[in-house]
């Protein structure tokens, strides 16, 4: 019944995010506890897959390799994303200005524009800015360099 009524009445208590049943609050748990951990580094992960793609920082492995420059990576997402440089593909559409992207999280930041949106806050006078870059800029002010 809860995947008809949509709800969600599994509650993380460290980030109070929600979740349909128990398994899944159980299988989020692991981002917060890091159970697996890097043994060359330490670094903890909350998935196994997460450090096995981690591994390859250590190892040097990039098994996916770009067929047009050769670029090569530790993930084939990676490689899909990067082919859309050489295909010029933008499979993502801003719905208010049809202005096209090749990532998804690119039209996310790019939505800002038309939400008005500032999610960076300066902490010392609590300016807010649209994009990081825009803070780490105006951070100057207050450090002098």
């Amino acid at each position: 019944m809860r995947i008809h009524t949509r709800e969600r009445s599994f509650v993380c208590e460290v980030c109070t995010k929600n979740f349909k049943g128990s398994g899944d609050l159980k299988r989020h748990m692991n981002i917060h506890t890091g159970l697996f951990a890097c043994e060359v580094c330490g670094k903890k992960f909350g998935w196994q897959s997460h450090l096995k793609h981690h591994m390859h920082i250590h190892t040097g492995e990039r098994h996916f390799v770009c067929e047009v420059c050769t670029k090569n990576f530790t993930r084939s997402g990676n490689l899909k994303h990067h082919m859309r440089i050489h295909t010029d593909e933008r499979p993502f559409v801003c719905e208010v200005c049809r202005k096209n992207f090749r990532r998804s999280d690119n039209l996310k930041q790019h939505m800002r524009v038309h939400t008005g949106e500032h999610p960076f806050a300066c902490e010392v006078c609590c300016k807010k800015f649209a994009w990081s870059s825009q803070l780490k800029d105006h951070m100057h002010i207050h450090t002098g360099s």
